[in-house]
């Protein structure tokens, strides 16, 4: 679907981005992630032919990038940009006729809209009558009414309760089950495990990760499992099958986390608490996107030179 090559830009003496690359399927929900400052607002405002890169080029579905592309991407910018004194209904359908939509389509996909997210009443109020909360769903309207092919998500839960939250997710999966492409921009890193199936992490103006997001989990994949049980349980030292990473104790039982010594199994670590105590839970610790994010970023992750995992 697109295809960024060695993209740079630069602002007087600040480099925003620096040879970066990426690789975003069709059909995929596609994480873009890094701090503030990183370079993410610059790569989407180059995506969407807002600005233009230094040296680079971007590909939309094998052609090169565009302005006949326009009518086919749908942009979520984290700044809104609705116009606050006009009329909510008449405001979308004029932002649909400039995606090249006629008016009498217009009209059929924004009510098609209104009802589906419950703001039918909402057609003649202005923008400034409503919250935050509120104009993100019209916002998101305007994002997507015209169908495109690319849409784009700078930080799109920005401002919403936990049931709008949930409400948008929803609609950003389905759209994604119709065909969608999504690049998705986010601090909230819950959002990304819950919805993206790869990542890029920019850093400095870098791509310093890139992968499924599986794979890339899978790759800071330690051993290191933690055991919940109920019974009295003697302060346990390193033994030939584990080192102990913590202990919790309570009346009634605790909590155990141990990092596995090479080639011993889960099986044979129960093995070695079934006959001490009566165990409730083992799962695998496995870093969430938040942990590996903070690791990359603050240069604590001994992978760090590695941008590429799994297939692309």
């Amino acid at each position: 679907m697109l295809s960024i090559r060695h993209i740079v830009k630069q602002y007087a003496n600040h480099t925003a981005l620096d040879d970066v690359s990426l690789e975003i399927s069709k059909g995929s929900i596609f994480g873009l992630l890094g701090p503030n400052g990183a370079g993410k607002t610059s790569l989407i405002r180059i995506i969407n032919q807002i600005t233009a890169p230094d040296s680079g080029e971007i590909y939309f579905n094998n052609e090169k990038l565009n302005a006949s592309h326009i009518n086919r991407i749908g942009y979520l910018p984290e700044e809104r940009g609705l116009y606050k004194k006009m009329e909510i209904g008449e405001q979308i359908l004029y932002l649909a006729q400039l995606k090249g939509l006629s008016r009498h389509e217009a009209v059929k996909r924004v009510r098609y809209w209104f009802e589906r997210l419950g703001v039918e009443s909402w057609w003649k109020k202005k923008v400034e009558d409503l919250s935050k909360g509120m104009q993100q769903k019209i916002q998101f309207i305007a994002t997507v009414v015209h169908q495109p092919e690319l849409i784009i998500l700078d930080e799109p839960f920005s401002g919403f309760d936990p049931v709008n939250a949930a409400l948008i997710k929803d609609e950003i999966l389905e759209l994604n089950r119709q065909g969608a492409t999504i690049i998705f921009s986010t601090h909230r890193m819950e959002s990304v495990e819950q919805l993206c199936d790869h990542i890029a992490l920019i850093n400095q103006s870098r791509k310093i990760l890139d992968g499924p997001l599986k794979a890339i989990r899978d790759s800071y994949r330690s051993q290191t499992f933690s055991l919940e049980y109920s019974g009295v349980l003697n302060d346990v030292t390193d033994t030939p099958l584990f080192e102990v990473k913590s202990q919790q104790v309570d009346d009634n039982g605790g909590k155990i986390t141990v990092k596995l010594n090479e080639g011993v199994t889960p099986n044979q670590l129960l093995s070695y608490f079934i006959p001490r105590v009566t165990i409730h839970e083992l799962h695998e610790v496995i870093p969430t996107i938040n942990d590996i994010f903070i690791r990359k970023v603050k240069n604590l992750d001994p992978q760090a030179e590695t941008n590429n995992i799994g297939p692309n």
